[in-house]
């Protein structure tokens, strides 16, 4: 290759480095992550004496759940920060969950904000409902406080999907969000991110990478967004 040539390519090759640096350095980037579970449009006065709409999105109503030991988790502590949620199945129906969220406690690790919980249907009774959440803790060899394994009977399970995550036959992002009227659809491989505000932020299918790489890319959005409001 001529030295000219050379010259030229390494300068194609430089032009896109610099940019970067220069965005990194200078830039403010903005990556928006949606909200879904629309309720309603409200009309709110603005700063000018003006009016526009505002879109009202559903927040998760406070519940409560039994942990390893027989502790009461509630919403109000997962709300603390944000929570990847997952609805357990048994088999290899719900591995490829229990896998991403092994690999999320790994990768959030330092992070107190980011915190899992695997949502358990209790057993016939209260000495079998715990035995299952240590024989699935010790499994997945969570780390205390980092993944829950919580459990509550099956219909509240249910409900919780349906009327709360947003769980239905219908698109999460469907206005407006009336989960009397659609049928649940509760899916084993699916995971789902919560903000600390209770809005669900993301839908996600375990069993595709891509999908596993936006809900980490996703995670440190909200993180990035918490530490640099405006």
């Amino acid at each position: 290759m001529r030295p000219r040539q050379t010259i030229l390519l390494g300068l194609l090759l430089l032009v896109p480095v610099l940019a970067f640096l220069f965005l990194y350095g200078f830039g403010r980037n903005h990556y928006a992550l949606p909200t879904y579970l629309p309720e309603r449009a409200d009309s709110v006065r603005t700063s000018a004496g003006g009016w526009q709409r505002d879109t009202v999105f559903h927040r998760v109503r406070p519940f409560r759940l039994r942990t390893v030991g027989g502790r009461t988790l509630t919403s109000a502590e997962l709300g603390q920060g944000m929570y990847v949620v997952q609805f357990y199945a048994p088999g290899e129906a719900g591995a490829p969950a229990a896998r991403v969220l092994a690999r999320i406690q790994e990768r959030f690790r330092p992070e107190p904000r980011v915190r899992m919980v695997t949502l358990v249907p209790t057993a016939a009774s209260t000495a079998a409902t715990d035995a299952q959440l240590e024989k699935l803790s010790e499994q997945y060899g969570t780390i205390s406080g980092k993944w829950l394994i919580a459990a509550a009977p099956a219909d509240t399970l249910r409900q919780l999907a349906q009327y709360e995550f947003g769980q239905t036959a219908l698109r999460p992002e469907h206005f407006p969000f009336r989960p009397a009227t659609e049928p649940a659809n509760l899916l084993p491989g699916r995971l789902l991110l919560l903000d600390k505000a209770q809005h669900v932020r993301g839908y996600y299918d375990a069993t595709d990478k891509y999908e596993v790489e936006r809900l980490i890319t996703e995670l440190n959005v909200l993180l990035y967004s918490y530490d640099n409001r405006d």
